[in-house]
């Protein structure tokens, strides 16, 4: 990843840079790997993401329908 430092303004350079980390999931990666994951548990996790994501899906598109 690479970000371009214009009028050595790092701040505003660090502020994309964590953006696009962000943006890249980065930083939810790192926080799964601080400690290892069992793959049962893996397993778990994501199928619970996938319930949390669809029902999510429904709700925005109940509220779009005005239910």
């Amino acid at each position: 990843m690479q970000v371009i430092v214009r009028d050595n303004n790092v701040d505003q350079a660090l502020r994309v840079l964590k953006k696009k980390m962000q943006r890249e999931g980065i930083f939810r990666e790192m926080k799964l790997r601080r400690h290892f994951e069992k793959p049962s548990e893996r397993r778990a996790r994501e199928a619970a993401e996938a319930v949390r994501r669809q029902r999510k899906l429904v709700r925005k598109r109940m509220e779009r329908e005005g239910f």
